[in-house]
Formats: structure tokens, C-alpha cells, sequence
């Protein structure tokens, strides 16, 4: 009976792991199977921003939605939270109206954001380069987090408060057997794991178990590369600064009026579309600075054309605009890598009810650490409230 659950969930990431968050507070028995050591792939590999400012609007509320779990679990134990707010620059005229715009819809959805001058940016963020910015949008509810700390306190944090959850880590699900009443689920161990729902969140599963939907699916794989200098000293950055570019590329800034218009003026062929590169930074508490990405494509049946290798004109390009938004000493690189997420190309999450006990959630892509949180227990909420 100990490997009996109303829901097993496979993927220990943060789309699987709130899953569980949910169902257990539903009051359900759950087993959340990771397949790894430990989370170590897009969860962990990336900004940790909290931001459904640049989400679209429906996200958006999601992502709003997350911010209160987000901060509720920190109120009982340390998931590295820190709330600082997020602040968008402009560095012209275009970027500031967009600014502007989005500050107006803002206003009618009731999310909290202020417009800032030139003056007050520098004043929040005195490591911008005042020959860069020329006006902010400030969103002091958002938050960031350390993607690699988060998700295991969140994980170990759920393990003592709630007696009807289980964790099994290095578990992969290798085979599975709808009957009438349950699922059955064969893993690597050769352990069997009965449930009631079967919920599959990781990619690698949903690969090895259902090989030809996989391959049939929309779903895109998306490469970003990231750095991390050495700890920079004399230099404070509290929060998220996002810059002109990332106003250009954001989904919520697509609603704004002057979009279309700005985006038909912006030249076709550039450096930064081609590998989708805007500029984030953000400070970790040990002084470095995380800063980043780019972009990279390819369909599920090409994946093989993306790789973990970096490629250095990125990471070059990336520093140089750097050095142009902020008033940086020199910047010292500690730390490459490579992250690599799912998303769907024509829609904003990959869902597929199989059947009424087996469940497919993917492709949630670059929203999953801002929107999971919400997500899940939208989806939670809707189908299995009890």
C-alpha cells in the first residue's frame, strides 16, 4: 500500500513540484519523481527573475498569482527570496514610450508599477550608465529568487510539512499501464508506483514514454546562454534591471499601441535577432552579477542542432552592450553556461489530457519560474478541487 498515491508526478521541477504543492494542499496523497539527483536542468538554469510584468495579460494574472505562493512559503521558511522589485530602462524615445503605454495598462489591470525619470533610475540603480537611460518602469512587488537554492528548499520545505507527500529522486517512469481504477507505473528501480492521475511534466519522459506524440508535437526547444563575473565590489544592485531591448522583445510590451509600428521601423537583420539577445542583470548575494541571454531555436526533431558548447561572439556581444547600460568596473567572467528550455510555437503551454487519469503539462518555456506557481494551481483548482 506504501506505493499507492492519488497522483504521481513526474518531473521534480518547478512546474511538477507546485503541482504537488497543490494537490497536497487539496489534501491528496503524492509521489513527485525526479529523475535526476536533483532538479538540475531549466530551473535551474536561469535569472530566477519573478516577473509577470513582461508576461501577456493572461499570464500575467498567473504570474501575479505566483508572487503570492512565492512569498507565502517564504514567510515560513527560506526559499531565497528577496524583494527588491524589477525596473525596465529605456535608452530612447521609443523604449520610453512603450514605457508608457504599458504603465497605462497597468493602471486598468491594478498592478502595482511606477514610471520614474532619468534622475529617479539612477537614484534606485546608481550602477546605470547615465549615458543609457533615459526613463523606468518600476514594479516593486516582483521578485527574484536562487533558481539553484529555491527549488530544493521549496522541495525540502514540503517534505516536513506535509505527511501524505513523497520524493523520490534518480526515479525515471519507463513504462506505464492504464487499468480501470489506476495507473501503473514501472520505474528505472524496478518499483512499481500505482495512482489514481498520472501527471507528466518532464520533457525526458514524456519522450521515452510517448516517443511518437513527442515527435508530433509543436514543441520547440529554446537554448539561452548566461554568465556570472567574479563578486563586484563597491557595486549594490538590488532587484532586476531589464533593459531596452527586452522592451522590445517581452510579450506584455506587444499589447502596448505603438508596438506594431515601432517593430515595423526596427531593422530586419541584426546581431541581436538573430540570436534573440537581450540584456537582464541582477546581483547574487555574493556580490557577482548574473547577466545574459540569448536565444537559440530548433524543433523537437532537430534538437541535436542545439548543444551545450557556447558560442563566444554571444557571450562577447552580451558584455559589451553590458558595459554600454551599466557603470561597471571590468568585468570578470567566473562562470559560463548554457540552459535549455520546451515551448510550443504557436501556443503558450503544451497540454494534453490523454485520458481522464493521464496528463501531459510542457512547454511552458520561459514563463515556468514567474508563471508555474499560478499556473498550477489554476489547472489544480479547475480539475480536481475536491
Amino acid at each position: 500500500m506504501k506505493n499507492n498515491f492519488d497522483f504521481c508526478i513526474a518531473g521534480g521541477g518547478v512546474m511538477g513540484t507546485f503541482f504537488a504543492y497543490h494537490l497536497l494542499h487539496l489534501g491528496y496523497k503524492v509521489v513527485l519523481c525526479e529523475r535526476d539527483t536533483k532538479a538540475k536542468e531549466a530551473t535551474v538554469r536561469n535569472f530566477g527573475q519573478i516577473v509577470p510584468s513582461g508576461l501577456s495579460k493572461e499570464w500575467r494574472k498567473l504570474g501575479r498569482k505566483s508572487l503570492e505562493f512565492y512569498k507565502s512559503v517564504q514567510q515560513e521558511t527560506d526559499i531565497s527570496i528577496r524583494a527588491f522589485g524589477s525596473l525596465y530602462v529605456a535608452s530612447n524615445e521609443e523604449e520610453e514610450i512603450l514605457l508608457e503605454e504599458l504603465y497605462q495598462i497597468n493602471l486598468e489591470e491594478g498592478y502595482t508599477s511606477q514610471l520614474l525619470n532619468k534622475e529617479s533610475c539612477l537614484n534606485k540603480q546608481p550602477a546605470l550608465n547615465p549615458n543609457y537611460v533615459r526613463a523606468g518602469l518600476f514594479y516593486p512587488e516582483e521578485i527574484t529568487v536562487e533558481p539553484h537554492l529555491m527549488i530544493h528548499a521549496l522541495q525540502k520545505y514540503m517534505i516536513k510539512k506535509f505527511s501524505n507527500f513523497k520524493l523520490h529522486y534518480n526515479t525515471t517512469i519507463q513504462q506505464i499501464n492504464e487499468g480501470s481504477a489506476k495507473v501503473e507505473l514501472r520505474t528505472n528501480t524496478d518499483e512499481t508506483i500505482y495512482c489514481k492521475h498520472f501527471i507528466l511534466c518532464s520533457g525526458n519522459e514524456f519522450q521515452t514514454l510517448f516517443p511518437h506524440l513527442f515527435e508530433q508535437s509543436e514543441l520547440v526547444l529554446t537554448k539561452i546562454q548566461m554568465m556570472q563575473t567574479k563578486p563586484v565590489k563597491n557595486k549594490s544592485i538590488k532587484g532586476s534591471i531589464l533593459t531596452g531591448e527586452t522592451i522590445r522583445r517581452y510579450e506584455a510590451f506587444t499589447e502596448c499601441p505603438s508596438f506594431e509600428a515601432i517593430k515595423k521601423a526596427a531593422p530586419k537583420e541584426s546581431f541581436w535577432k538573430k540570436y534573440g539577445i537581450h540584456i537582464l542583470l541582477k546581483q547574487a548575494k555574493d556580490g557577482s552579477l548574473i547577466l545574459g541571454d540569448s536565444h537559440e531555436y530548433a524543433s523537437v526533431k532537430e534538437r541535436d542542432k542545439l548543444d551545450f558548447n557556447q558560442n563566444m561572439d554571444i557571450n562577447r556581444f552580451v558584455i559589451k552592450e553590458t558595459q554600454r547600460a551599466f557603470d561597471l568596473p571590468e568585468i570578470i567572467i567566473q562562470k559560463y553556461w548554457s540552459g535549455s528550455y520546451v515551448q510550443c510555437k504557436t501556443s503558450d503551454v503544451y497540454i494534453n489530457h490523454l485520458t481522464d487519469k493521464i496528463h501531459v503539462y510542457n512547454g511552458i518555456g520561459g514563463k515556468g519560474m514567474t508563471a508555474s506557481a499560478g499556473f498550477t494551481y489554476q489547472q489544480t483548482q479547475k480539475l480536481w478541487r475536491q
